[in-house]
């Protein structure tokens, strides 16, 4: 069983967990991701590692509240104890001779592009980052990424913090200042990844994603996780989670996510009808 020694809530749908997983936070290295369960009977929960600390043999994973099991995972306090939490699952990040990165961060992207600039500032690149969210509450590790980042931009849908608009419209404009960019990091929202390559495409910019499609196994059996990358059929548990932004089919993963959306609303909804009865009871 692995016990969580830290809870922390973040804003009103984000927590950050540190969970002690001698074994994963051994091997992990930066890029790579986890699948937890909170039950016997629970669903199988891919997260993405935010931190790990191997002298404390810490996991540190951040996870947006968004189904029925998220729910489940964000009833657990510090003391209690995940049934599962299995990894490291993935290929860690390639980090490539360059001088000069760009992190795009959009929501809970933070967390896995966190581990990942971090590691290029300790080998001497100059690390910049972009953090975006719809208002100010959920630009998520400012504060972190300044430790080692020259320059941390924020953008907010509604201007509440930093400049208002999206993260694109500050990298555009780095692009445009004639910004010396080697490579940039993008993590986020699946509309966000597209939007950025949008912008670096044209500019003959690399630029790797992280992708977090629909996962069961985390092993490459099920196929769930597949991504069309280059013309070609990846995995994204097996093969990444980071792939050439270039070259992924967004529209295709887009509407791969949607997939299970009426199953997830009626797995929603029986969980509240079943909450709703028990609290009638009482």
């Amino acid at each position: 069983m692995y016990k969580i020694l830290k809870k922390e809530v973040l804003n009103d749908v984000v927590e950050l967990m540190e969970v002690h997983a001698p074994y994963v936070a051994r091997k992990c290295e930066p890029g790579q991701f986890i699948i937890l369960r909170v039950g016997e009977d629970g669903e199988r929960i891919p997260l993405t590692i935010a931190d790990f600390d191997r002298d404390k043999e810490t996991i540190t994973i951040i996870y947006q509240v968004v189904g029925y099991s998220t729910r489940e995972l964000a009833k657990l306090n510090v003391g209690d104890e995940l049934t599962d939490f299995v990894g490291p699952l993935g290929i860690p990040t390639k980090f490539h001779e360059v001088k000069h990165v760009i992190g795009v961060a959009g929501g809970v992207g933070s967390a896995p592009l966190y581990p990942q600039l971090r590691e290029l500032a300790n080998r001497g690149v100059e690390v910049d980052v972009i953090i975006g969210g719809r208002e100010a509450q959920y630009v998520l590790l400012a504060d972190e990424f300044r430790k080692f980042c020259k320059n941390v931009y924020i953008a907010t849908d509604d201007g509440s913090l930093g400049t208002k608009g999206f993260v694109t419209t500050v990298l555009s404009d780095l692009i445009e200042k004639g910004e010396n960019i080697d490579e940039v990091i993008a993590i986020g929202p699946v509309p966000m990844m597209k939007a950025v390559v949008n912008v670096t495409k044209p500019k003959n910019i690399k630029t790797s994603v992280s992708l977090n499609p629909i996962m069961i196994d985390g092993t490459g059996m099920c196929g769930c996780c597949r991504v069309s990358v280059d013309g070609k059929i990846k995995f994204a548990c097996v093969d990444g989670p980071d792939f050439d932004g270039l070259q992924v089919d967004f529209d295709e993963l887009m509407m791969r996510q949607r997939m299970f959306k009426e199953e997830e609303h009626t797995v929603n909804e029986n969980a509240n009808r079943m909450c709703n009865l028990m609290g009638g009871a009482k």
